[in-house]
């Protein structure tokens, strides 16, 4: 854990709020004035590293006026820049990804804009937790591998794998846009910008990155893979996660037009500096943030003290682009533990749609249409009507010398806490922060809730069209964004597979995936424990062979075989002695599937705090 010390660089960093704007200009570099056309593959490969920009090969983005200027499948169709414009990606923005900042290429369209991967070295500096892609697949999927050079001459064997830009799956979508253009035009089209990302090791400095050799170039029945952009993921440096909320696919909407809302968010390690991360996932728009601010909670909208004020690199407002996120800056302020919180999100507008999290069992507060800034309220926020959900607002993380980094909850709706008691925060990971709070044995760690009810380990609720889900996309799919980009998380509990075996995915793909996500983890460094699946007989959806399925998972899970670091057996915590197959009554719900508030403490329970260092 860094120190604390108020005279040294590392603090000033921290307040003024650095977002390895740096990284990228050693990575990215200058635009260059003029590029080849795409040729061959044996001239676009060197073993000189160069920065992305000076490698650009191929024009993938065109004006809707001039639709032929850009070819980026060899069948002469394009992203339109009108339409990414519209979404927040201008030339030269600064778009955050998975925690990673990364420049959009600042290019004219109708100019180079991006390198068709061929084993091209590009020189990318720096040190952090993960490399992030922007690329676009077409022609059909793609796959291959790189090396990752650092300067100490080690290298890393990575693999970047991609769906079509237009028939590919959403699941790892950046953007989507509802347009692209044709030699005759543009023409309605879901087409998409995706992200990919490995980790890095932390402990050296990256020098370079040679690209996959997918493609000689794109052509009509040529798969090739389109690099517009790549970037370094921060190290969490001091800062650990306190409250988390995983977005699911979600979308909610007014419009919103100079609007308050003031959300109430439940910590669990305290800290004395403070920040908030935004995210505008699945977003079809970019969203202002005109005004932030936290304070401790009074009493529902009412705030114990003045509310403070918030910034984003140094400036009061922010734009999120649409898939986009930003992180405050920190600022000196009191986190109490195991305490409510107030976060409030003015809105100038209008705001058509945003992503949320569905699931909040908790009272929320917005002001009116019109009704302006209201911030900075304490005990008169006008309050026009509740809510129950989070929107853009997906993290807070502290500063605290006593924490030792994070545990993710990584699960569905039962890490979720669906069923607990409103506005009462007993989720599990609520009574297992609490656990760890009133104990000196081990050391202390936050405890972020990533669960989103609905969510399968290996099938995506999600469409890729707002509103159509509420599930999220698959465990698989999600592991970059809600485990390995959440700051400080040194542990992941994983609890899924429910809903996969409900709705007949087979047991053995369920183990597949969490073979997957394990290794995912470990591939960062992470410690994983899995648990087991709690019964659900009696539930509406409950069949013998659902039942076997289940027991087929958690027989695998508790011979555990090297894949996981340990086994929570939250099955046997649960279930009734005197019918296994189902929840003892004191510990149901009621609707035989999700736990009571007692049920959820007798998981938090069943966890042994060894097992999370």
């Amino acid at each position: 854990m860094t120190r604390v010390d108020s005279r040294g660089e590392w603090l000033r960093r921290v307040l003024i709020g650095l977002t390895g704007s740096a990284l990228l200009v050693a990575a990215l570099g200058s635009a260059p004035a003029a590029h080849a056309a795409t040729g061959s593959g044996a001239a676009r490969r060197s073993s000189a590293a160069a920065p992305l920009t000076a490698l650009f090969d191929n024009v993938g983005i065109s004006d809707d006026a001039d639709p032929t200027a850009a070819d980026i499948d060899g069948t002469g169709h394009s992203f339109s820049a009108e339409d990414l414009a519209a979404d927040g990606w201008t030339p030269g923005a600064e778009i955050t990804l998975d925690g990673t900042p990364l420049c959009w290429p600042n290019v004219a369209a109708g100019t180079p804009d991006n390198v068709v991967a061929d084993g091209q070295t590009v020189a990318v500096h720096g040190s952090g937790g993960a490399l992030t892609f922007v690329v676009a697949s077409t022609a059909g999927a793609t796959s291959g591998s790189g090396t990752l050079t650092y300067t100490d001459g080690s290298t890393q064997t990575y693999t970047l794998s991609n769906g079509d830009w237009y028939t590919g799956p959403t699941d790892t979508m950046a953007v989507q846009l509802p347009n692209w253009n044709t030699p005759t035009g543009t023409q309605s089209a879901a087409v998409k910008l995706t992200s990919d990302t490995v980790a890095l090791n932390p402990a050296k400095r990256l020098a370079s990155v040679t690209l996959p050799a997918i493609s000689a170039a794109p052509g009509p029945s040529t798969a090739a893979l389109h690099v517009f952009a790549v970037g370094i993921r921060p190290s969490a440096g001091p800062w650990t996660g306190t409250w988390a909320a995983a977005g699911d696919d979600g979308l909610v909407g007014g419009p919103w037009t100079a609007r308050t809302l003031r959300m109430v968010e439940h910590t669990s390690v305290g800290g004395s500096l403070v920040r908030i991360r935004l995210d505008n996932d699945f977003n079809t728009a970019p969203v202002t943030i005109g005004h932030a601010t936290i304070a401790v909670q009074a009493s529902g909208a009412t705030a114990a003290a003045a509310p403070v004020t918030l910034t984003f690199g140094g400036s009061q407002s922010v734009t999120i682009p649409a898939g986009g996120q930003a992180t405050s800056d920190g600022v000196p302020f009191a986190v109490p533990a195991d305490t409510n919180l107030l976060v409030s999100l003015y809105l100038p507008g209008p705001v058509a749609m945003a992503p949320y999290h569905s699931l909040g069992e908790q009272d929320m507060y917005s002001t009116a249409d019109q009704a302006g800034d209201q911030t900075a309220d304490i005990a008169d926020f006008p309050v026009n009507n509740t809510f129950g959900f989070w929107t853009l607002l997906t993290g807070i993380d502290v500063v605290s010398p006593a924490s030792s980094g994070s545990v993710v909850a990584f699960g569905d709706s039962i890490t979720d806490g669906y069923q607990s008691t409103y506005n009462g925060n007993d989720r599990w990971p609520n009574d297992l922060a609490r656990r760890l709070l009133d104990q000196t044995q081990y050391p202390q760690m936050g405890v972020v809730d990533e669960g989103i009810s609905g969510n399968r380990v290996v099938s995506d609720d999600f469409t890729g069209l707002a509103g159509t889900g509420t599930g999220g996309i698959a465990a698989v799919a999600r592991v970059q964004r809600d485990i390995l980009a959440q700051p400080g998380v040194r542990t992941v509990i994983v609890l899924e597979g429910i809903n996969d075996i409900k709705s007949g995915t087979s047991a053995d793909a369920v183990i597949a995936g969490l073979e997957q996500i394990a290794a995912e983890c470990h591939a960062a460094g992470l410690r994983v424990l899995v648990g087991t699946i709690t019964p659900f007989e009696g539930y509406s959806a409950y069949t013998p062979a659902y039942e076997a399925a289940r027991q087929t998972v958690n027989s695998f899970i508790r011979s555990n075989g090297g894949v996981f670091d340990g086994v929570i057996d939250f099955d046997a915590a649960v279930r009734d002695p005197a019918n296994p197959s189902a929840l003892l009554p004191a510990y149901d719900s009621g609707d035989h599937l999700h736990p009571s508030p007692a049920g959820y403490q007798a998981m938090a329970n069943a966890i042994d705090l060894a097992d999370l260092t």
